[in-house]
């Protein structure tokens, strides 16, 4: 996938969404959101599918350089890391890839900082 990067765990669910904020923690990140998308579902659609949370990950310091150089990058932000099931019950971690979506800003601070940002998510997804 060219937006984004990870694995598959042999951890279960809850779990593999407690190892995930730990290690995002490790690199400086906060979870700003916690979006149950399979629960939306099932509220709103009456419609079942396998667990699918997205964990909306924030480095501040990294986000105010961004903010700070790009007024309106807050468009991109934060970094989502997907927390999902497959249908065998197999448990999947893929984090966005700010390089890729950072590439749509044009401007020349930038691309390090999506680079030292990616740096920092890749540790956190070879850590699970």
């Amino acid at each position: 996938m060219s937006f984004g990067f990870g694995k598959q765990l042999d951890f279960e669910f809850d779990d593999a969404i407690e190892k995930v904020t730990i290690e995002l923690q490790k690199e400086g990140f906060g979870v700003l959101s916690d979006i149950d998308v399979a629960a939306k579902m099932k509220e709103k659609l009456g419609k079942d599918m396998p667990r699918y949370r997205i964990l909306g990950a924030c480095n501040p310091a990294l986000a105010y350089q961004a903010i700070s150089a790009v007024e309106d990058i807050g468009l991109l932000l934060p970094c989502n890391v997907l927390v999902r099931e497959d249908d065998a019950g197999n448990v999947h971690v893929d984090f966005m890839d700010p390089s890729s979506v950072l590439s749509l800003v044009d401007h020349p601070g930038i691309e390090p900082l999506a680079a030292e940002v990616k740096a920092k998510l890749q540790k956190a997804c070879e850590a699970l």
